[in-house]
Protein backbone atom coordinates (compact mmCIF):
# COMPACT_ATOMS: atom_id res chain seq x y z
CA UNK A 1 0.00 0.00 0.00
CA UNK A 2 1.04 3.65 -0.60
CA UNK A 3 0.76 4.17 2.77
CA UNK A 4 2.89 1.49 4.30
CA UNK A 5 5.54 2.44 1.84
CA UNK A 6 5.64 5.90 2.84
CA UNK A 7 6.03 4.53 6.54
CA UNK A 8 8.23 2.34 5.91
CA UNK A 9 10.32 4.90 3.59
CA UNK A 10 10.37 7.14 7.06
CA UNK A 11 11.63 4.27 9.36
CA UNK A 12 14.39 3.59 7.06
CA UNK A 13 15.66 6.87 6.98
CA UNK A 14 15.19 7.83 10.66
CA UNK A 15 17.20 4.61 11.17
CA UNK A 16 20.20 5.53 9.14
CA UNK A 17 20.46 8.48 11.48
CA UNK A 18 23.07 8.52 13.68
CA UNK A 19 21.90 9.03 17.48
CA UNK A 20 23.86 13.14 17.36
CA UNK A 21 22.05 13.14 14.27
CA UNK A 22 19.05 12.28 15.55
CA UNK A 23 19.32 14.01 18.84
CA UNK A 24 19.97 17.42 16.50
CA UNK A 25 16.70 16.87 14.70
CA UNK A 26 14.79 16.64 18.55
CA UNK A 27 16.51 20.15 19.32
CA UNK A 28 15.89 21.73 16.03
CA UNK A 29 11.95 20.35 16.21
CA UNK A 30 12.07 21.92 20.40
CA UNK A 31 13.60 25.17 18.94
CA UNK A 32 10.68 25.32 16.57
CA UNK A 33 7.82 25.06 18.89
CA UNK A 34 7.49 28.54 20.88
CA UNK A 35 7.34 30.61 17.42
CA UNK A 36 4.68 27.93 16.35
CA UNK A 37 2.92 28.55 19.63
CA UNK A 38 3.08 32.39 19.79
CA UNK A 39 2.36 32.39 15.49
CA UNK A 40 -0.96 29.75 16.52
CA UNK A 41 -1.84 32.76 19.52
CA UNK A 42 -1.65 35.32 17.28
CA UNK A 43 -3.64 34.43 14.67
CA UNK A 44 -5.68 31.31 15.41
CA UNK A 45 -7.03 32.65 18.76
CA UNK A 46 -8.16 36.37 17.47
CA UNK A 47 -10.42 34.45 14.43
CA UNK A 48 -11.78 31.79 16.95
CA UNK A 49 -13.02 34.93 18.89
CA UNK A 50 -14.28 36.43 15.71
CA UNK A 51 -16.06 33.14 14.74
CA UNK A 52 -17.66 33.47 18.33
CA UNK A 53 -18.61 37.54 17.78
CA UNK A 54 -20.64 36.21 14.33
CA UNK A 55 -22.93 34.26 15.85
CA UNK A 56 -23.54 37.39 18.41
CA UNK A 57 -25.98 40.05 17.82
CA UNK A 58 -24.21 43.02 18.80
CA UNK A 59 -24.03 46.72 17.57
CA UNK A 60 -22.04 48.92 19.55
CA UNK A 61 -24.86 51.75 19.71
CA UNK A 62 -27.10 49.69 21.87
CA UNK A 63 -24.42 47.39 23.78
CA UNK A 64 -26.88 45.85 26.18
CA UNK A 65 -29.00 44.25 24.02
CA UNK A 66 -26.54 41.69 22.79
CA UNK A 67 -27.35 37.94 22.34
CA UNK A 68 -26.98 34.61 20.64
CA UNK A 69 -28.49 34.80 17.15
CA UNK A 70 -26.87 31.53 15.69
CA UNK A 71 -26.53 32.01 11.60
CA UNK A 72 -28.27 34.96 11.49
CA UNK A 73 -25.98 37.15 10.84
CA UNK A 74 -24.47 34.65 7.70
CA UNK A 75 -27.96 34.78 6.39
CA UNK A 76 -28.08 38.74 6.72
CA UNK A 77 -24.76 39.03 5.26
CA UNK A 78 -25.04 36.61 2.24
CA UNK A 79 -28.65 38.14 1.41
CA UNK A 80 -28.32 41.87 1.33
CA UNK A 81 -25.91 41.37 -1.59
CA UNK A 82 -22.99 44.02 -0.53
CA UNK A 83 -20.95 40.68 -0.27
CA UNK A 84 -20.91 39.37 -3.82
CA UNK A 85 -20.85 42.73 -5.26
CA UNK A 86 -17.78 43.55 -2.99
CA UNK A 87 -16.75 40.58 -3.89
CA UNK A 88 -16.79 41.17 -7.82
CA UNK A 89 -14.83 44.25 -6.91
CA UNK A 90 -12.23 42.62 -4.95
CA UNK A 91 -11.65 40.59 -8.17
CA UNK A 92 -12.10 42.81 -10.68
CA UNK A 93 -8.98 45.25 -8.84
CA UNK A 94 -7.13 42.39 -7.85
CA UNK A 95 -7.35 40.80 -11.40
CA UNK A 96 -6.61 44.33 -13.29
CA UNK A 97 -3.68 45.32 -11.26
CA UNK A 98 -1.94 41.80 -11.45
CA UNK A 99 -2.36 41.55 -15.22
CA UNK A 100 -1.06 45.39 -15.78
CA UNK A 101 1.82 44.83 -13.05
CA UNK A 102 3.09 41.50 -14.49
CA UNK A 103 2.68 43.41 -18.30
CA UNK A 104 5.12 46.70 -16.98
CA UNK A 105 7.02 44.44 -14.82
CA UNK A 106 8.31 42.05 -17.51
CA UNK A 107 8.91 45.33 -19.81
CA UNK A 108 11.00 46.83 -17.16
CA UNK A 109 12.92 43.64 -15.93
CA UNK A 110 13.77 42.84 -20.38
CA UNK A 111 14.83 46.89 -20.08
CA UNK A 112 17.17 46.39 -16.81
CA UNK A 113 18.56 42.80 -18.23
CA UNK A 114 20.98 44.63 -20.32
CA UNK A 115 24.17 46.65 -19.20
CA UNK A 116 23.91 50.06 -19.36
CA UNK A 117 25.42 52.91 -17.21
CA UNK A 118 23.56 53.74 -14.04
CA UNK A 119 21.73 50.20 -14.14
CA UNK A 120 22.12 49.95 -10.31
CA UNK A 121 20.34 53.37 -10.02
CA UNK A 122 17.92 52.64 -12.04
CA UNK A 123 16.98 49.57 -10.33
CA UNK A 124 17.12 51.30 -6.99
CA UNK A 125 14.34 53.98 -8.19
CA UNK A 126 12.70 51.31 -9.78
CA UNK A 127 11.82 49.26 -6.47
CA UNK A 128 10.68 52.61 -4.59
CA UNK A 129 7.09 52.19 -4.89
CA UNK A 130 7.00 48.69 -3.49
CA UNK A 131 8.67 50.04 -0.95
CA UNK A 132 6.31 52.73 0.66
CA UNK A 133 3.83 52.34 2.46
CA UNK A 134 0.68 51.97 1.17
CA UNK A 135 -1.05 54.89 3.11
CA UNK A 136 1.81 56.73 1.92
CA UNK A 137 1.54 56.07 -1.63
CA UNK A 138 -2.32 56.56 -1.73
CA UNK A 139 -1.71 60.25 -0.01
CA UNK A 140 0.81 60.86 -3.04
CA UNK A 141 -1.59 59.83 -5.71
CA UNK A 142 -4.46 61.07 -4.83
CA UNK A 143 -3.00 65.09 -4.00
CA UNK A 144 0.07 64.85 -5.84
CA UNK A 145 -0.59 63.07 -8.97
CA UNK A 146 -4.47 62.82 -9.72
CA UNK A 147 -5.87 66.24 -7.94
CA UNK A 148 -8.17 67.92 -10.28
CA UNK A 149 -6.97 71.02 -9.49
CA UNK A 150 -2.87 70.66 -8.87
CA UNK A 151 -2.48 67.45 -9.74
CA UNK A 152 0.60 66.42 -12.12
CA UNK A 153 -1.65 64.26 -14.24
CA UNK A 154 -3.92 66.84 -14.82
CA UNK A 155 -1.39 69.56 -15.53
CA UNK A 156 -0.05 66.78 -18.39
CA UNK A 157 -3.55 66.72 -19.84
CA UNK A 158 -3.89 69.91 -19.66
CA UNK A 159 -0.63 71.17 -22.35
CA UNK A 160 -1.87 68.29 -24.80
CA UNK A 161 -5.46 69.80 -24.54
CA UNK A 162 -7.49 67.76 -22.59
CA UNK A 163 -9.54 69.09 -19.67
CA UNK A 164 -8.70 68.31 -16.49
CA UNK A 165 -10.74 64.65 -14.94
CA UNK A 166 -11.82 64.69 -11.33
CA UNK A 167 -9.99 60.52 -10.77
CA UNK A 168 -11.23 59.63 -7.12
CA UNK A 169 -14.93 60.43 -8.05
CA UNK A 170 -15.36 60.10 -12.11
CA UNK A 171 -13.04 56.92 -12.61
CA UNK A 172 -12.48 55.41 -9.26
CA UNK A 173 -12.18 52.04 -10.25
CA UNK A 174 -9.33 52.83 -12.76
CA UNK A 175 -7.59 55.28 -9.91
CA UNK A 176 -7.55 52.38 -7.58
CA UNK A 177 -5.60 50.11 -10.21
CA UNK A 178 -3.73 52.77 -11.01
CA UNK A 179 -2.34 52.68 -7.95
CA UNK A 180 -2.03 49.43 -6.86
CA UNK A 181 -0.15 49.05 -10.42
CA UNK A 182 2.39 51.30 -9.58
CA UNK A 183 3.07 49.80 -5.96
CA UNK A 184 3.52 46.43 -7.33
CA UNK A 185 5.26 46.55 -10.38
CA UNK A 186 8.55 46.96 -8.90
CA UNK A 187 7.59 43.14 -7.07
CA UNK A 188 6.83 41.53 -10.36
CA UNK A 189 9.93 42.98 -11.93
CA UNK A 190 12.29 41.59 -9.48
CA UNK A 191 10.82 37.85 -10.03
CA UNK A 192 10.92 38.51 -13.56
CA UNK A 193 14.45 39.81 -13.26
CA UNK A 194 15.59 36.89 -11.49
CA UNK A 195 13.55 34.39 -14.38
CA UNK A 196 15.60 36.62 -17.28
CA UNK A 197 18.68 36.39 -15.67
CA UNK A 198 18.48 32.74 -14.46
CA UNK A 199 18.27 31.50 -18.47
CA UNK A 200 21.44 30.13 -19.91
CA UNK A 201 23.23 32.39 -22.39
CA UNK A 202 24.62 29.63 -24.38
CA UNK A 203 20.80 28.95 -25.41
CA UNK A 204 20.71 32.77 -26.22
CA UNK A 205 23.59 32.66 -28.28
CA UNK A 206 22.86 29.44 -30.37
CA UNK A 207 19.77 30.67 -31.44
CA UNK A 208 21.60 34.43 -32.36
CA UNK A 209 23.78 32.25 -34.46
CA UNK A 210 21.02 30.10 -36.07
CA UNK A 211 19.78 33.22 -37.42
CA UNK A 212 17.31 33.71 -34.96
CA UNK A 213 15.83 37.14 -34.46
CA UNK A 214 15.50 39.08 -31.08
CA UNK A 215 11.73 39.24 -31.31
CA UNK A 216 11.34 35.48 -32.11
CA UNK A 217 14.29 34.48 -29.49
CA UNK A 218 11.71 36.36 -27.11
CA UNK A 219 8.59 34.72 -28.11
CA UNK A 220 10.10 31.23 -28.77
CA UNK A 221 12.74 30.54 -26.03
CA UNK A 222 12.78 33.14 -23.27
CA UNK A 223 8.88 33.82 -23.02
CA UNK A 224 8.01 29.60 -22.22
CA UNK A 225 11.37 30.05 -20.14
CA UNK A 226 9.56 32.72 -17.87
CA UNK A 227 6.84 31.10 -17.60
CA UNK A 228 7.08 29.85 -14.20
CA UNK A 229 8.34 32.97 -13.07
CA UNK A 230 5.35 34.69 -13.89
CA UNK A 231 2.84 32.42 -12.50
CA UNK A 232 4.58 32.64 -9.52
CA UNK A 233 4.85 36.36 -9.23
CA UNK A 234 1.17 36.65 -10.44
CA UNK A 235 -0.39 34.12 -7.76
CA UNK A 236 1.60 36.16 -4.93
CA UNK A 237 0.52 39.16 -6.10
CA UNK A 238 -2.87 38.18 -5.84
CA UNK A 239 -2.47 36.48 -2.44
CA UNK A 240 -1.02 40.30 -1.07
CA UNK A 241 -3.43 42.46 -3.15
CA UNK A 242 -6.54 40.36 -1.66
CA UNK A 243 -6.11 42.49 1.38
CA UNK A 244 -5.99 45.65 -0.29
CA UNK A 245 -7.50 48.76 2.07
CA UNK A 246 -5.67 51.77 2.34
CA UNK A 247 -5.54 52.77 -1.19
CA UNK A 248 -9.40 52.67 -1.58
CA UNK A 249 -10.18 54.12 2.40
CA UNK A 250 -8.08 56.77 1.55
CA UNK A 251 -8.67 57.79 -2.28
CA UNK A 252 -12.77 56.31 -2.94
CA UNK A 253 -13.76 55.16 -0.19
CA UNK A 254 -15.44 52.64 -1.62
CA UNK A 255 -17.46 54.37 -4.11
CA UNK A 256 -18.16 53.55 -7.53
CA UNK A 257 -17.90 50.49 -7.26
CA UNK A 258 -14.67 49.87 -5.47
CA UNK A 259 -15.63 48.52 -1.87
CA UNK A 260 -14.03 45.41 -1.52
CA UNK A 261 -14.24 43.00 1.36
CA UNK A 262 -11.63 44.11 3.38
CA UNK A 263 -13.18 47.86 3.30
CA UNK A 264 -16.43 46.36 3.96
CA UNK A 265 -15.62 44.54 7.21
CA UNK A 266 -14.26 47.78 8.13
CA UNK A 267 -17.59 49.69 7.06
CA UNK A 268 -19.50 47.31 9.00
CA UNK A 269 -17.60 47.21 11.80
CA UNK A 270 -16.89 50.83 12.43
CA UNK A 271 -19.33 52.95 10.92
CA UNK A 272 -22.39 51.05 11.03
CA UNK A 273 -21.32 49.27 14.30
CA UNK A 274 -22.95 46.08 13.69
CA UNK A 275 -20.42 43.88 15.10
CA UNK A 276 -21.67 40.67 14.94
CA UNK A 277 -22.59 41.11 10.94
CA UNK A 278 -19.08 42.47 10.63
CA UNK A 279 -17.54 39.50 12.30
CA UNK A 280 -19.61 37.31 9.85
CA UNK A 281 -18.35 39.37 7.52
CA UNK A 282 -14.32 38.65 8.47
CA UNK A 283 -15.18 34.85 8.58
CA UNK A 284 -16.47 34.87 5.30
CA UNK A 285 -13.79 37.13 3.99
CA UNK A 286 -10.90 34.32 5.47
CA UNK A 287 -12.76 31.33 4.40
CA UNK A 288 -12.54 32.84 1.00
CA UNK A 289 -8.74 34.17 1.27
CA UNK A 290 -8.18 30.64 2.51
CA UNK A 291 -9.87 28.95 -0.20
CA UNK A 292 -7.89 31.24 -3.17
CA UNK A 293 -4.18 30.83 -1.08
CA UNK A 294 -4.92 26.95 -1.27
CA UNK A 295 -5.16 26.99 -5.06
CA UNK A 296 -2.33 29.39 -5.67
CA UNK A 297 0.04 27.52 -3.08
CA UNK A 298 -0.73 23.83 -4.61
CA UNK A 299 0.07 25.52 -8.14
CA UNK A 300 3.02 26.75 -6.77
CA UNK A 301 4.19 23.41 -5.41
CA UNK A 302 3.15 22.02 -8.64
CA UNK A 303 5.29 24.45 -10.31
CA UNK A 304 8.45 23.54 -8.42
CA UNK A 305 7.84 19.97 -9.01
CA UNK A 306 7.79 19.90 -12.53
CA UNK A 307 10.85 22.70 -12.25
CA UNK A 308 12.48 19.78 -9.86
CA UNK A 309 11.55 17.06 -12.70
CA UNK A 310 13.60 19.17 -15.69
Amino acid sequence: MPEDDKRTRRRKRKAELTPRQQKNLRLARTLVWPALAVAIVITQVPFLVTIYYSFQRWNMQRPGDRGFVGFQNYAKVLSNGSFFESMFATVLITGGSVLFAVILGLCFAILLDRKFRGQGLARTLLITPFLMMPAAAALIWKWSMLDSNVGIVNWVLSVVGIPPVAWNTDAPMITIIIVMTWQYTPFMMLILLAGLQSQPSDVLEAAAVDGAGTVRTFFTMTLPHLRTYIELSALLGTIMLLQMFDPIAIMTRGTGGTKTLPYLLYERAFVGLELGEAAAYGVLTVILTIIVATIALRTLFKIFRAEGVR
